[in-house]
């Protein structure tokens, strides 16, 4: 009588288990939550939210720079007579308005 061996079903259960584990962790580390691909898109928005604070920063210093004109300590009478033209459509007597 020759005996045919065959593999132990407890070694294939645990090659198999293996493989699933090492699929799932190559997956969680490219596409879950701390993942590569995560990582990147993080870095980018990152990027970019460091450009927008860079606008938003000249856009306070403008109108920081409007502010302190306009105030009491120092006024600029041109900046002055422009918003009184924009603002409440004043003109002067030698003007004329063109519509």
């Amino acid at each position: 009588m020759t005996r045919q061996k065959r593999p132990a079903i407890g070694t294939l259960i645990y090659f198999l288990g293996a493989l699933a584990l090492g699929f799932y962790f190559t997956f969680a580390a490219i596409q879950g939550d701390y993942g590569v691909l995560k990582r990147s898109g993080i870095g980018a928005e990152g990027r970019a939210l460091e450009v927008e604070l860079e606008q938003l920063r000249a856009e306070v210093a403008r109108m920081e720079n409007l502010t302190m004109r306009l105030s009491d300590k120092y006024l600029d009478l041109d900046l002055l007579d422009e918003q009184a033209r924009d603002v409440l459509g004043l003109i002067r007597t030698d003007e004329m308005v063109i519509r």
